[in-house]
């Protein structure tokens, strides 16, 4: 059964990817794996690349400010894969890795077809759209770079990932609509997330929760506008 459109007048589009653009499956089953483990061998072949040693230089300091006086990046950076965790030189340094694998074809994203039809339709209308991760910008950038549609990434037009702070901090999205010029309350955010839609939806932006299991829709939970495809939005530009 179709779903009810749900209609925003809007100036921008802000996406989350992780269960929104795309499954969470090919995240946590493709990707992460793949620079796991190819991470210790990326940094030793990588040890004299500048970049490298500023992100291996930032993991130590973070590690030690938080207490940890271990000095082999390596083994915390393993740690904070297993944990989860959303390190900014983490993400960085798989940001690198999957550069390797989308760029010599191991790696094709994985974007629901409604996802990349409507962005498309969105763009043709003149609706500017932003991408705000946890994953680095320059993984970002390769995801839609590298999808089994081709290039996405003229679609958006602008990336933001923790360098703005925690999206579920609520400041994070102010920064983002101060920096695109844009007031939140013209920005529409969409997330599988409920803290992260909490965060946006406490700074003025429109919120809607992408549930791409229909079985998880509960109306009696729903703290924000749900739908299970980007099919059921309608925007109309306030440009």
């Amino acid at each position: 059964m179709s779903e009810a459109p749900l209609q925003f007048s809007v100036r921008a589009v802000l996406t989350d990817i992780e269960g929104t653009t795309s499954s969470v499956a090919f995240v946590h089953e493709v990707m992460f794996p793949f620079a796991r483990a190819r991470l210790a061998t990326f940094v030793a072949a990588q040890q004299n690349n500048p970049a490298v040693q500023e992100q291996l230089a930032a993991t130590l300091a973070l590690a030690h400010s938080e207490g940890d006086k271990r000095d082999d990046a390596v083994t915390i950076l393993l740690d904070w894969i297993a944990q989860d965790r959303k390190a900014t030189p983490l993400k960085a340094l798989q940001g690198m890795i999957w550069k390797e694998g989308f760029e010599s074809g191991e790696l094709v994203s994985d974007v629901f077809p409604d996802a990349i039809e409507q962005l498309r339709a969105w763009n043709a209308a003149g609706i500017p759209l932003y991408v705000y991760s946890s994953g680095s910008i320059q993984a970002q950038k390769l995801y839609f770079g590298h999808s089994a549609e081709g290039d996405l990434t003229p679609l958006f037009s602008g990336y933001f990932d923790t360098t703005s702070g925690p999206k579920t901090a609520s400041d994070s999205y102010r920064q983002i609509a101060d920096t695109i010029e844009i007031l939140p309350t013209q920005i529409l955010f969409l997330s599988d997330l409920v803290t992260e839609l909490d965060a946006a939806n406490a700074a003025g932006v429109q919120t809607v929760q992408i549930v791409r299991a229909p079985a998880m829709l509960d109306p009696a939970q729903m703290r924000h506008p749900q739908r299970t495809s980007f099919a059921a939005l309608t925007l109309n530009s306030t440009h």
